[in-house]
């Protein structure tokens, strides 16, 4: 699609489409923007593109600032039966700062492209539903603006406003799984939250916003955007053995964790490149993707809580090795990551609804209704090999009418997690 360049006063500004009042092209310009500028973009973006989208809040944080995200859908504000929803998280960390711009550009780019026509952009848009929340954390992210990425430490900004480290703050859920793992038949997904973390842990606002959101959409597959290092880290990130900081720990989904994970390392310029230069530890020999606990161990964070708590699958997404780059890496940046960012939107477009279609016209209308409700806020994810079994066995069941059968001896649980599925490989 059409695109320019530009060099203006040494800043880099990109143009693309035209989404603004009588001009020609819409702007995006690859500076820092303060949480006010943030703001006025999101809305001005969904303003401009309100029939696919619109802006709205999880919550506030410790300062009371807006946690601003904005959806896109063709749909806008509504769940459409069946279509998968994910969401892209940035600045969790107040100082990791170049995420948080590259999900300003992602929304303004998404907007212009479909108005231009972009086929890819709108078959995206139109078959799936997009929530981005660009800064988790806008009060840690005042004070790491304060110093400016000459100055900025290490950790300066990391925290939020309580200093709280959000990536360790969620319900501790994966060591209840572990215990849970000596029983048979236990669940991997939808663990409640123990009363004792409401009781033991100063939950800070931005958490709690958080984990009200995952409960409140049913999200497929997610994103943390973070800094530091240059690789895509899966669950799980508390390792298995307490006493082991360094220990490959897979979730039962683990080859769905590398598919996604090698979704956008693949897409992106270097990440998996193995004469790409690294901060400190050596991934390129795994293709740039790694276990999140065999990297190193840590409980309360957001991807395990995710995947434990619900039906999300999401991967921490570290975008290279300086958390706070300067102004003229943001564009070259951005070069790198749109691809891999729209690949990992794309991922649940490689997957497939096999809801019964297809199916003997003589089923109860309201029955197939019933399971199409409660399926489309119980996204599961699983192995083509399974769906193709599960699929074989309702599909001769069809043709020898026992349908009634085999929809009686399949539990609801079973329908509602075996109705959504999605090709991944083997590897």
């Amino acid at each position: 699609m059409f695109s320019r360049t530009f060099l203006p006063s040494e800043k880099q500004e990109v143009a693309f489409a035209n989404i603004s009042d009588g001009g020609i092209f819409t702007i995006i310009q690859f500076t820092y923007h303060t949480n006010s500028q943030m703001y006025g973009i999101l809305k001005k973006t969904a303003s401009k593109c309100s029939h696919i989208s619109q802006t709205y809040s999880i919550g506030r944080s410790v300062e009371g600032k807006d946690l601003l995200a904005i959806e896109f859908s063709d749909n806008p504000g509504q769940h459409d039966l069946l279509e998968p929803e994910i969401k892209l998280i940035g600045n969790m960390h107040g100082n990791e700062v170049l995420g948080r711009q590259l999900l300003i550009y992602l929304a303004q780019y998404l907007c212009s492209e479909y108005l231009l026509g972009n086929e890819r952009i709108q078959t995206v848009i139109n078959t799936t539903r997009i929530h981005i929340l660009p800064s988790m954390n806008p009060d840690g992210y005042e004070i790491a603006a304060s110093e400016g990425h000459e100055y900025n430490g290490w950790t300066s900004g990391r925290a939020n406003a309580q200093n709280l480290d959000l990536n360790r703050n969620f319900p501790d859920l994966t060591s209840i799984f572990y215990n849970r793992r000596r029983f048979r038949h236990f669940r991997s997904d939808h663990i409640p939250i123990p009363e004792s973390y409401w009781l033991n842990k100063v939950v800070a606002p931005e958490t709690y916003a958080v984990m009200k959101w995952i409960r409140s959409f049913p999200f497929v597959i997610s994103a943390s955007l973070h800094g530091g290092e240059l690789v895509i880290s899966y669950p799980f990130d508390l390792s298995r053995h307490p006493q082991e900081d360094r220990m490959y720990s897979p979730t039962p989904d683990e080859q769905i964790f590398r598919q996604l994970a090698r979704t956008y390392a693949d897409a992106h310029a270097t990440m998996s490149n193995n004469d790409t230069e690294r901060c400190g530890a050596s991934f390129a020999n795994k293709g740039g993707i790694t276990n999140g606990a065999q990297w190193y161990s840590f409980a309360g964070g957001m991807s395990d809580f995710n995947y434990l708590h619900s039906n999300c699958y999401e991967i921490t997404v570290e975008l290279g090795c300086d958390k706070f780059p300067s102004e003229m890496e943001l564009y070259p940046e951005w070069l790198r990551n749109k691809e891999a960012l729209l690949s990992l939107m794309e991922f649940v477009s490689s997957c497939f609804y096999w809801v019964l279609l297809g199916a003997n016209h003589k089923l109860q209308q309201a029955g197939l209704l019933f399971l199409l409700f409660i399926s489309s806020n119980f996204f599961k994810l699983i192995f083509t090999e399974l769906h193709r079994t599960l699929a074989s066995i309702i599909e001769a069941q069809m043709k020898s009418r026992k349908i009634s059968k085999i929809l009686k001896t399949l539990t609801l649980i079973s329908l509602i997690q075996y109705l959504y599925f999605c090709r991944v490989s083997a590897n």
